[in-house]
């Protein structure tokens, strides 16, 4: 294995009841927090942040998947094992590669699980995230049928809902859950379970890790119902 590089710090550092921006190439957080807040992305920190991202190498990331015992509860393959833990197969290498900063500079801290991902990340330099990231999409996405006009969800996807300045889910996340462009990730055979917990997080704002609340906006004005439909919607179960 290639021996581990310093990571770049890119989240706020804690110290003495205040929240002290470190700075990023070519850019400054654009703001301070007091202590425990989290200072979310500007997009043009993430920019500099995802054009500095090392090229992935997909073999050293398997051997990290193994190493790290990620299999345990994302499958062998990054195909997700329960609906407790994401399916990381396919998904967009940008994405995987953001979520991993994210964690390790505590980003996300929305729950257990999110700890958990902290503590394997703090140990990981940007080049074996971006070699996991690299695995991960690698394996590809899982097939499915696109869903019917008549799904409850079609219209969320499809068209959003310009009374509630709700944008297509589509219009982020492509017209079959594959990805979109930058950091948004593939829908596609994602656990309904794991979706559904998602959205809520964003819909109540315990996860903000969303470059410009991109995520939280769109969330807040769903219902249960809509939530669960578009689950079901992205899901291949």
């Amino acid at each position: 294995m290639k021996p581990k590089q310093t990571r770049r710090v890119v989240g706020p550092l804690l110290a003495a009841g205040a929240v002290i921006g470190l700075a990023l190439p070519g850019a400054s957080l654009a703001a301070t927090a007091e202590k425990g807040d989290v200072v979310q992305w500007t997009p043009g920190e993430w920019h500099t942040t995802m054009a500095a991202m090392p090229e992935g190498d997909p073999s050293r990331g398997e051997e990290l998947h193994d190493d790290a015992f990620c299999a345990s509860c994302h499958g062998e393959h990054g195909e997700s094992v329960t609906g407790n833990w994401p399916r990381l197969a396919g998904q967009r290498a940008e994405y995987t590669y953001k979520q991993m900063l994210d964690y390790a500079d505590h980003r996300r801290r929305e729950d257990n699980r999110a700890h958990i991902m902290s503590v394997v990340s703090e140990d990981l330099s940007e080049q074996d995230m971006a070699d996991l990231a690299a695995f991960y999409e690698q394996q590809g996405l899982p097939d499915r049928a696109k869903p019917e006009k008549s799904h409850p969800a079609h219209d969320l996807v499809s068209v959003g809902d310009p009374s509630r300045l709700i944008t297509p889910c589509a219009a982020c996340h492509g017209s079959n859950g594959s990805g979109g462009i930058n950091e948004s990730p593939s829908l596609r055979g994602q656990p309904v379970d794991y979706f559904v917990r998602t959205m809520e997080l964003f819909k109540d704002g315990h996860r903000h890790n969303d470059v410009a609340k991109g995520m939280s906006q769109f969330a807040d004005p769903l219902t249960d119902e809509e939530i669960a439909a578009l689950a079901d919607y992205y899901s291949v179960d």
